[in-house]
């Protein structure tokens, strides 16, 4: 038997504990087992350290939101630049930028923040081609009232009556109107896209800050107290108050593509495409046309012609209280004798009569071209009288073409005018005249030309011309 193979045992336990390797935390736990938790100096230190532990963590957490919520934190991405430019150009650049974009409240603090980790995403990924305010970020009214009092019944300049409590308790948001306060609807212009985000500066954003972007546009109150009229309440419909995302459009018209249906228009919202019923469906050439027929109608409501009950009239004095209908248009006749007038003073009519201010949607803007058109600006250049500037003016103008398309009083039945309006177009002057609702010759398909806002031209007659017929 060989005792010598026969290993021996370890008897003593310290031993093997000395041998046995412990982990990090469990020694540490060991440790605080071992403590003495009775002993009130051992629970003096452990509330010490606790509470600098507290401090500690309150203190980083508080810096780390103060940095995040500030405008140059904002600024430190180049994808923001635009915005940034336009918020230390206007009015609201002396609070942050978290004031208007994250409802008050600890709660909707953290959740934005947490929110917004996706854009350190894109931003480490790839960023947009444009940046648009999704219909999850809406500015809500919660953050207007923080600053604003919604017991006003007049605008800051007299002239605009606006019952804004009336606005707010119906449920209507602030930025259905004041869309434009801060950043100049630079997304529905369609300046603020990759490209051109290095020309933006202070000074670059002055230039952009016009103020038909900045104040609410007519053409919005008009679109919504129409569809008021019709029944309608377009504000309860977040992509109302929003532009379209491009992106979000081009996946739209690539589905449609694929579907075998003809390409949406843009601009128009979900609650359009509802009371249009055309969305979709037809081409852009018919949508542009429905459009079209639509404003020159709340043209005509404008102004006084409304052929039916409405719940919101929209005669001028139903809102403005210094804006009204000049002495002069009110006079017999001013609707056949204004065109003198419109030679004299165009600038002066369509300081009123221009679609820019009668229609919401907002046409889309080169700002290279914006900014070279802006230095090139003299602000001494003034009008003068030309009548062929006030007849395209009179044909792109739909305030114009709404009434200039309709057959006049005084050309009497069409077979005894055939005859008759020789005398009335023997001049250069008089046959200028006739050509501000008339083409000469026939319009060439797919022309660039602005046509006559009437089909009927005067070559259809007159096959060999005219004699003196050219107005310098």
């Amino acid at each position: 038997m060989a005792f010598w193979g026969k290993k021996k045992k370890e008897t003593d336990p310290d031993a093997r504990e000395d041998k046995k390797k412990v982990g990090l935390f469990r020694r540490l736990w060991q440790k605080v087992k071992n403590i003495d938790w009775k002993d009130p100096v051992t629970r003096w230190k452990v509330m010490f350290i606790s509470l600098i532990g507290l401090i500690v963590i309150g203190g980083g957490s508080y810096g780390a939101l103060a940095i995040t919520n500030s405008p140059a934190f904002c600024s430190s991405c180049h994808e923001m630049a635009p915005e940034y430019s336009t918020f230390t150009a206007s009015a609201h650049n002396n609070i942050t930028c978290v004031q208007c974009h994250i409802k008050p409240g600890t709660i909707n603090m953290l959740t934005h923040k947490v929110k917004s980790l996706k854009e350190v995403y894109y931003h480490v990924t790839g960023v947009p081609e444009q940046i648009v305010q999704t219909e999850d970020e809406v500015v809500s009214n919660e953050n207007c009232m923080q600053c604003h009092s919604k017991n006003r019944l007049v605008t800051a300049s007299g002239d605009l009556k606006v019952n804004h409590k009336g606005h707010i308790e119906e449920g209507i948001p602030c930025i259905s109107c004041h869309a434009g306060v801060v950043h100049a609807k630079m997304a529905a212009r369609g300046i603020n896209t990759e490209e051109v985000r290095g020309e933006y500066t202070k000074e670059t954003a002055e230039k952009i800050m016009e103020k038909k972007y900045l104040r609410p546009n007519m053409g919005t109150c008009i679109d919504c107290h129409d569809k008021v009229n019709n029944g309608e309440k377009p504000w309860k419909d977040v992509a109302y108050l929003v532009p379209p995302n491009p992106e979000e459009v081009e996946k739209k018209i690539d589905e449609s593509k694929k579907e075998g249906v003809s390409e949406p228009v843009a601009t128009e919202t979900k609650t359009e495409s509802a009371v249009e019923g055309t969305a979709g469906s037809g081409t852009a050439e018919d949508l542009a046309k429905v459009h079209e027929e639509k404003t020159q109608d709340l043209i005509l409501q404008a102004i006084g012609k409304q052929q039916k009950d409405v719940k919101i009239s929209m005669a001028c004095e139903t809102c403005h209280r210094k804006v009204k209908v000049p002495k002069s248009h009110k006079e017999e006749g001013w609707n056949q004798a204004h065109g003198g007038t419109a030679i004299q003073e165009l600038d002066k009519c369509v300081n009123c009569h221009q679609d820019s201010k009668w229609i919401r949607e907002i046409p889309k803007e080169d700002i290279i071209s914006l900014l070279k058109m802006k230095s090139a600006e003299n602000s001494s250049h003034k009008y003068t009288a030309n009548l062929t500037v006030v007849k395209d003016q009179s044909r792109v103008n739909n305030f114009c073409s709404a009434c200039h398309g309709k057959r006049p009083a005084g050309h009497l039945e069409s077979d005894q005018w055939l005859t008759a309006h020789a005398s009335k177009a023997k001049t250069a002057d008089q046959k200028a005249e006739c050509f501000v609702c008339h083409d000469r010759e026939k319009p060439v398909e797919g022309s660039t030309t602005v046509k006559a806002p009437t089909e009927v031209y005067c070559q259809y007659c007159h096959r060999t011309g005219f004699k003196d017929d050219v107005k310098n």
